[in-house]
């Protein structure tokens, strides 16, 4: 039984990473597909700008909250600036942006694809010579290369404003703007920001490579759309919060955290 599922999760995640490396062979041809590119760009930030933002500055908001009386019952509220500052870059922020686009761009890149398989669109393209990997899957890897550190970025920004808007205005903490965001500088540099970007680009392309082969290896009827859209979201979000770990420990290392 254990063997099988290893061989399965083995088997998937060679297809998977043979996906990636093919999708970024084909980004050779990047400039005759600009226009499919440009169009994905856009979905990207019609779907989630506005939820991202929302997202980040409820995230700093409730940080703060949390955590902002346990601060000022020993006198160091002044530091709600710099806890914020490094829990959103590094942690909040890549994780939930990764979450949110698994949930609303991976099912529907997932419940597309895998209509085009059901429906033997997948097979006209290659009756046509079209590459299935370069038409359909290498713009939409080149828009999230594009779109995710942008997301991430405004996920960031949006968390530290709601957690000054907190600070100031929640009586039991009492803290000032301008010393929140002086705290925050002084432990938010450009590493921090940079660990936060490089791991929401990680996961934007472990989201992007399970849902388009996921969608793309959809078999039967269409009752297995929806059955390979769950999938898709939930092996997602499960290798996010696995891959966080290790992309921690690795920028460690390296000095990026």
């Amino acid at each position: 039984m254990k063997e099988g599922i290893l061989n399965r999760f083995a088997f998937f995640t060679g297809g998977a990473l043979r996906l990636f490396f093919l999708s970024a062979y084909w980004c050779k041809d990047i400039r005759a597909n600009a226009d499919k590119v440009f169009f994905q760009i856009v979905v990207i930030g019609s779907d989630t700008l506005l939820v991202a933002s929302v997202i980040g500055l409820s995230g700093g908001a409730v940080l703060a909250l949390q955590t902002g009386p346990l601060l000022a019952d020993f006198g160091i509220q002044e530091t709600l600036g710099g806890l914020i500052g490094v829990a959103v870059s590094r942690e909040i922020g890549p994780v939930m942006c990764s979450i949110l686009v698994a949930g609303r761009l991976g099912s529907s890149i997932t419940a597309e694809l895998a209509s085009m398989r059901v429906y033997d669109e997948i097979d006209a393209l290659k009756t046509m010579k079209i590459d299935p990997v370069k038409f359909l899957v290498m713009p939409r890897l080149v828009a999230f290369a594009v779109s995710m550190p942008i997301l991430v970025l405004l996920m960031i920004v949006t968390g530290w404003l709601g957690g000054a808007l907190v600070g100031a205005t929640n009586p039991e903490i009492s803290l000032p703007a301008v010393t929140y965001f002086n705290n925050l500088g002084d432990f938010v540099d450009l590493k921090t920001v940079l660990n936060g970007v490089i791991k929401a680009l990680v996961f934007g392309f472990v989201i992007l490579v399970i849902c388009c082969k996921i969608g793309l290896e959809t078999t039967g009827g269409p009752r297995q759309i929806g059955v390979s859209v769950t999938r898709a979201v939930v092996a997602s979000i499960v290798m996010i919060l696995v891959c966080d770990y290790f992309i921690s420990k690795i920028l460690f290392l390296a000095g990026i955290i």
